[in-house]
């Protein structure tokens, strides 16, 4: 018994020996690859893959997250070597280990693109852009990859520099408020004001008159203008026409027989590319009021069937992704592709239905306060608005607000009036316009919209706000009528069930809502939405509380549910994605009587399980919450409630103290979306700018060795769009500390931090302009111009 128990001993001794050997192992060669030795790192590499091999025959278990990193780190060290067929082999192995190692994704698409495999790497480099689309050294090899197939590559839009914008008194008015010039004699003007604009170093300049008659003529935004007419071919089909021909979900072949066609699906292809076939373009998803780069499903991408068919928020083909980016930025219309008529036909129910949310008025004055401050209707004085402060007069200082249902992110609607131009400003895209409400141009697609409705049908805005609510109105009681009978007993018999707040939960905290059911009862005040709230459940036996997750999506439903393997081992979960599969006996229990009773969803549970929790609550919350697809819709004017704090616009972030705000300006994730946006990772093409505006001589002469590393621009070109870069960024910068987003004496940008200095730069330079354009303007007033 004794040499048994030592035999024992020993082989768990050597089990741990083998373990430890492979990460010492692991460890040295990545040490040793970081010194840039490259050849050695991959013979450590090897003999930990060996020693591995040798565990393996012996039955001693060692971690497959090793082996992975394993593979994938000698790939590396292979790419440095230049052994591209072996770096490729050992990427290979690593995905089969996991297919979602983007880091052996990336690798591999290097290797293939090292071999001439220029497609296959592109394909890769896509799968792994999924992973990781802010990672700059995979939106540099897309980009390359795409450069070398052809495909096309945004370029970053360069600003023209306007000088001087004078249009009678009313323009130069505004252009005197924004240099600040207080005391300039605007009693010695008269209406023939020259217009002068410097545009790339040409001067163009018209008479008062014809300034005055090109204002009056509104610029319409020709939305039957195709933008996609060099590159894609579209048409039109039906389910008829258009025919399911393989087992892939993108394979349809469009027939040619003659027939009634409903011409309701919308078909489109690329024109020079070799595979002609026809693909759908869905209806663009605006459920979630998405903003960012579209992206190709994963499934999708990995010729698989897609987990989530009719309502899966990513594109299924580029085709699609083109026609959707266009269409969310305005500049394109499906619905007059096909049309003869030039005419878009708008109206308050057809614009909420593609955007959501509501429209409404709050306090323009705190709207337009820097920072912004969001307040209605006081609850005592109606004709006041909720600041707690400084109370204004609500009826004359409101203005019309666009508010996206479950979020706090609110869009002005400006009056609209016939200088206004019906096009997007480009300015406001990008950066943020200087010129805010002065500007001619609309800010936003929604605002766009309400001004081309208004052109033609001369609607105010307090028509606007009416009719909003009627729309909404009627949807509440059009989907009211559907009555869900909630048992006498809510739940399966062996479990109490109640609803508490997500974020609390999350914190260790149970807290259920308020009695209004609009934020929980915890001192945060967490928003009471259906994102943010979770189902606990306690059985007799465990008398514990255990949150539930949604009832999985898998079709068909299984006749019973369940539990997973791994859970009733004792293990933690393994599968990455949504395990289908109960995590408990009282998850199993809450799902097998979900799917009894034909309960869709958490939200539908939560309604049912409110009405048999108290009478009537159902009527209660009817004016406050509906359901549309078998889903709840909260009023978005439920979270406009009075807040005392500041609104962050950027972050779509409500702030309850001057605490809090400061903490929020000064975090990392506030400042990076101070200065990124949707298009800054496709519209530059080479690297960061590094502060130091000088063309590295050693690159000149073909001896630079730190490559991408040189704090100097290699070549003309790359100094050119450093420059403007910096500007772009200067100018974001400009924006947010004018709206107060970013503290006054904060200059710690991270990789920002050089736009300190040039902005130091360019303020000086900004002054001498104004010196210089002050004295040329009273120049022209004391010689009688004006």
């Amino acid at each position: 018994g004794t040499g048994c128990g030592r035999m024992s001993s020993l082989w768990r001794g050597l089990q741990v020996f083998i373990q430890d050997l492979v990460k010492n192992l692991f460890g040295e060669g990545n040490d040793v690859y970081r010194e840039g030795e490259w050849t050695k790192s991959v013979e450590l590499y090897a003999e930990a893959l060996n020693v591995a091999d040798y565990a393996n025959s012996e039955d001693i278990n060692i971690s497959s997250n090793i082996i992975e990193k394993l593979y994938a780190n000698r790939a590396a060290a292979y790419l440095n070597i230049g052994l591209y067929d072996q770096a490729l082999a050992d990427c290979d192995k690593a995905l089969q280990l996991n297919e979602g190692n983007y880091r052996a994704l990336y690798r591999k698409a290097r290797s293939l693109k090292e071999m001439g495999r220029h497609k296959e790497a592109y394909d890769e480099v896509a799968k792994c852009s999924l992973a990781v689309p802010q990672d700059t050294s995979v939106i540099k090899l897309t980009q390359d990859l795409a450069k070398l197939l052809g495909l096309k590559i945004r370029k970053a839009y360069v600003r023209s520099k306007v000088i001087l914008f004078c249009l009678c008194n009313i323009g130069l008015h505004r252009i005197v408020n924004t240099l600040n010039l207080k005391w300039f004699p605007y009693s010695r003007l008269n209406h023939k004001v020259l217009f002068s604009m410097t545009c790339n170093d040409s001067t163009m300049r018209l008479p008062g008159k014809a300034i005055l008659n090109v204002m009056d003529t509104s610029k319409e935004l020709d939305l039957a203008k195709n933008p996609l007419a060099d590159t894609h071919e579209f048409c039109q089909a039906c389910s008829v026409c258009f025919v399911k021909s393989g087992p892939g979900l993108l394979d349809y072949t469009l027939m040619s027989e003659e027939h009634k066609c409903k011409k309701d699906v919308l078909l489109g292809r690329l024109k020079h590319s070799s595979n002609l076939r026809w693909k759908r373009i869905r209806p663009r998803p605006t459920k979630n009021q998405y903003d960012g780069p579209y992206y190709i499903c994963k499934d999708v991408a990995g010729g698989e069937e897609c987990r989530y068919p009719g309502h899966c928020t990513f594109a299924y083909c580029q085709e699609e992704i083109d026609v959707w980016t266009l269409e969310r930025k305005g500049f394109l219309s499906r619905d007059l592709l096909f049309s003869d008529n030039r005419r878009v036909s708008l109206s308050i129910p057809k614009i909420l239905q593609e955007h959501q949310g509501i429209f409404m008025f709050l306090c323009g004055v705190c709207f337009d306060n820097k920072p912004r401050i969001i307040s209605k209707t006081s609850k005592d004085n109606h004709l006041l608005c909720s600041h707690p402060v400084t109370k204004h007069t609500f009826e004359e200082n409101k203005c019309l607000v666009h508010m996206v249902e479950n979020t706090v992110r609110y869009t002005k609607i400006r009056r609209y009036d016939p200088t206004c131009q019906l096009d997007l400003c480009r300015h406001e895209a990008r950066y943020g316009c200087v010129r805010e409400d002065a500007c001619f141009f609309a800010h936003s697609l929604i605002e766009l919209k309400v001004w081309m409705m208004q052109y033609e049908q001369r609607i105010p805005h307090e028509s606007i706000v009416e009719e909003s609510k009627k729309c909404w109105n009627t949807e509440v009681i059009s989907q009211g009528a559907q009555v869900y009978s909630a048992p006498t007993k809510f739940g399966p018999p062996n479990l109490k069930i109640r609803f508490v707040c997500g974020q609390c939960w999350r914190n260790g905290q149970v807290n259920e809502p308020d009695k209004n059911r609009k934020y929980c009862v915890a001192k945060a005040r967490h928003p009471w939405s259906k994102d943010r709230r979770v189902v606990l459940v306690s059985s007799a036996e465990r008398k514990t509380w255990t949150q539930i997750r949604p009832l999985p999506t898998k079709k068909p439903i299984p006749s019973q549910f369940e539990i997973c393997l791994h859970v009733s081992s004792g293990k933690k979960c393994q599968y990455v994605g949504n395990c289908s599969f109960a995590h408990s006996p009282e998850e199993r229990d809450l799902w097998t009587f979900m799917k009894d009773n034909n309960i869709v969803d958490l939200e539908q549970l939560y309604e049912l399980w409110l009405q048999s929790q108290k009478p009537g609550c159902s009527k209660e919350t009817s004016n406050s919450s509906t359901r549309e697809n078998g889903k709840q819709i909260h009023m978005p004017t439920d979270y406009a409630e009075e807040v005392a704090g500041n609104h962050c616009w950027l972050c779509g972030k409500n702030c309850n103290s001057e605490k809090q705000w400061q903490q929020h300006i000064t975090s990392e994730k506030h400042k990076d979306k101070v200065f990124n946006s949707e298009d800054d990772q496709n519209c530059w093409q080479y690297r960061f700018p590094t502060g130091t505006f000088k063309i590295c001589e050693r690159y000149l002469k073909g001896t630079c060795t730190e490559m991408e590393s040189c704090k100097l621009a290699h070549g003309d070109e790359e100094l050119k769009e450093w420059k403007d870069r910096t500007e772009f960024l200067l100018m974001k910068l400009s924006k947010a500390r004018k709206d107060h987003l970013i503290a006054p004496n904060d200059n710690d940008f991270g990789k920002y931090s050089f736009l300190k200095i040039m902005g130091e730069r360019d303020n000086r330079s900004t002054l001498l302009q104004q010196n210089t354009l002050v004295c040329s303007i009273l120049k022209c007033t004391n010689n009688g111009i004006f």
